[in-house]
């Protein structure tokens, strides 16, 4: 197809403003309980506000039993050639809340960037016949494009930088909400790569020069991708630092 022919979802269509976090004139960026619990033991476990494990939760310092989900993967040679992505994280390593992030964290997540599509899929093990259901029914899905664009900061987890997934509109319909219900799953507007963690709270200066560079970014693609491979993930972190990949499902 086209390049220009494509119509890709826009925020009307989506959840990304209605789930952006209020970044406030004059206030810090504070890391909120689930960060400190599912993310801040994996990339500064000195923290003093590490939550090491909770009662009632599955995390011990960051991990939790395995968990598989169905992700899209994201190239990131392709993303990393990307003149728009570059000049992004350009940016990024030149404000002044640089020092906060977890750089050392991005070269051990490379190969594994992604977007979740449905996930806690299964626990533990993939269910017996789950691949083989999975693999019939999304290779009878027409492989589809992505948009990437930049940066988010959401109401839950804060403390984590995503790029935000755009999908292909195919017929007037969301292409990744044609996969969830070929799928038997829910439909969901909100479709994120994670990208970068901070290591601690913002002050409210850099807290001002993060809303500002996201708000310059908001409407900047970043990268188009097509998608014609989905990955079944299993993790014992949401960082997937100990990720891989059980099976991949090609698309038609």
């Amino acid at each position: 197809m086209n390049e220009t022919a494509r119509a890709f979802c826009d925020d009307s269509e989506l959840g990304y403003r209605r789930s952006r976090g209020a970044l406030t004139a004059g206030e810090p960026l504070l890391m909120d309980d689930a960060y400190r619990l599912a993310h801040l033991p994996l990339v500064a476990p000195d923290h003093p506000g590490a939550v090491m494990r909770r009662d009632g939760a599955h995390y011990d310092r960051g991990r939790h039993p395995r968990v598989f989900s169905l992700v899209i993967p994201v190239d990131p040679d392709a993303l990393d050639a990307s003149p728009a992505f570059k000049a992004m994280d350009a940016e990024c390593r030149a404000a002044s809340f640089s020092k906060k992030i977890a750089w050392d964290l991005i070269p051990r997540r490379r190969s594994r960037l992604h977007a979740t599509l449905c996930g806690s899929l299964a626990v533990g093990e993939p269910a017996a016949g789950l691949a083989d259901g999975l693999r019939r029914r999304i290779g009878q899905i027409d492989s589809f494009a992505i948009e990437l664009r930049g940066l988010f900061s959401g109401n839950i987890n804060i403390g984590r930088l995503y790029l935000r997934v755009y999908p292909e509109r195919r017929g007037g319909a969301n292409a990744l909400q044609v996969v969830q219900q070929t799928l038997g799953q829910k439909a969901t507007d909100l479709y994120l790569v994670g990208l970068y963690n901070f290591i601690d709270d913002l002050a409210p200066e850099e807290t001002a020069e993060l809303k500002s560079l996201i708000d310059r970014w908001w409407e900047r693609p970043l990268l188009r991708l097509d998608v014609r491979t989905l990955w079944l993930l299993g993790s014992c972190d949401d960082l997937v630092l100990d990720a891989s990949v059980a099976e991949s499902f090609h698309m038609r």
